[in-house]
């Protein structure tokens, strides 16, 4: 099925002002109807969920609990049990860092072009637990950012706890075998958690078929408001879990001197949550599910392409990362003689939003890259091929190669 992605841009407003946005990597638009299912909840049915009986808190967790098996069924996840819900993908890798047992003398694998947020945490448990961790380097050629199943080999074992690696690269765009290494992981019977922010947005992900144990994403990068996100946790591992905070709502019975958990993630998920943005999380899942993934992430390709064979040819211009074919719709690159944040704000002066900078990922930056930063376009299926030739022909200007 072809695109009508002028019908999709008319359900992004923001983009009548005549902005080429080129930065859902950091954040995705958000599609009128996604905003309206937001406006149903505060306009008919505004009242807190999984409290009382009367008739707007039964139809506020109706459609809260909705949401949950949207998600669940979204990533081929077994149930609604197996979805906690999130402020973000960096919130879920928290609930699994401080929910899980450490054994001191265990070791967490982890690879060096991870985002911050699935790297700082596991420093963290190193120092507070004793772990060791270990830090695989993405394979050669180092700029592709690459990982190589084999290096996992080398570094997990009996006494790895947790495999923690990104579906994809946030800075690169690579699609990285999160399948293999987590067959490698689980042979030693270490659990693995994928950090899917940048993956479940933009192809289809089957938590079955990548065999992981935890996936975290974000509902922001794809078409969901901030503050809404999921955790798929494997059902068997739910208890294994402890609440990083206790409280309302995640709480199965309390007395004088003893309290028990609720069952489920609700035991993770005490006090209010954020109810209208994760409706509207699943109502943002029906967009894209509407749209359909494939198609999705077949279109990205084909910008993606054209953006990196477009850039390809100035000769001032340094591209990181794999070739197309091995990528999503994300693309790094530096100008010659001009930092990074130069560069984005000439590209914002003709109305093309891009990101500059390390993109937090600044152990990539520096052990691999060797930049300080880089330009980053990332697309959606609202972005055309004209956008895409936009950015092209400015950066021909900026770097002087076209008159």
């Amino acid at each position: 099925m072809l695109l009508n992605v002028q019908e999709l841009r008319s359900n992004f407003p923001i983009l009548q002002r005549g902005i080429i946005y080129l930065d859902t990597a950091a954040s995705s638009l958000t599609p009128e109807p996604v905003l309206q299912k937001m406006l149903e909840f505060y306009h008919e049915y505004r009242a807190n969920v999984g409290r009382g009986v009367f008739s707007l808190t039964l139809k506020a967790t109706e459609e809260y609990e909705s949401a949950r098996g949207k998600i669940a069924n979204f990533v081929g996840a077994k149930s609604k049990s197996e979805i906690f819900y999130t402020r973000n993908t960096t919130e879920g890798i928290n609930i699994i860092a401080n929910g899980l047992k450490w054994k001191r003398g265990g070791n967490i694998v982890t690879s060096l072009i991870e985002h911050h947020s699935n790297y700082v945490v596991w420093l963290r448990v190193k120092q507070q637990h004793q772990m060791d961790l270990e830090i695989v380097r993405p394979c050669e050629p180092e700029i592709h950012g690459l990982l190589d199943p084999g290096d996992f080999e080398k570094v997990v074992d009996d006494n790895t706890r947790l495999v923690a690696i990104t579906h994809v690269s946030n800075t690169l765009g690579t699609v990285e075998p999160v399948k293999e290494i987590a067959e490698i992981a689980h042979e030693h019977g270490a659990y693995v958690l994928v950090d899917g922010a940048q993956s479940v947005p933009h192809m289809k992900v089957d938590v079955k078929d990548i065999k992981c144990d935890f996936l975290a994403f974000s509902g922001h990068k794809m078409c969901g408001p901030p503050g809404s996100g999921a955790l798929y946790v494997r059902e068997e591992l739910a208890d294994e879990i402890q609440p990083s905070y206790v409280g309302g709502g995640a709480i199965e019975e309390v007395g004088t001197e003893y309290y028990t958990l609720a069952d489920g993630p609700q035991h993770c998920e005490a006090g209010t949550p954020a109810i209208a943005d994760e409706i509207a999380l699943g109502a943002a899942i029906e967009y894209l599910e509407r749209i359909g993934m494939q198609e999705i992430e077949e279109y990205e390709k084909k910008l993606g392409r054209k953006m990196y064979e477009g850039l390809a040819e100035i000769p001032s211009v340094e591209m990181f990362g794999p070739e197309p074919g091995f990528k999503v719709g994300i693309l790094a690159f530096n100008l010659s003689d001009s930092s990074s944040d130069e560069v984005a704000r000439r590209l914002d002066q003709a109305s093309i939003l891009v990101r500059s900078g390390h993109h937090c990922t600044l152990p990539l930056m520096r052990e691999v890259l060797r930049r300080s930063g880089t330009v980053r376009a990332s697309t959606y299926f609202y972005n055309t091929e004209e956008e895409v030739e936009r950015l092209i022909s400015t950066v021909e200007k900026m770097a002087g190669t076209r008159v």
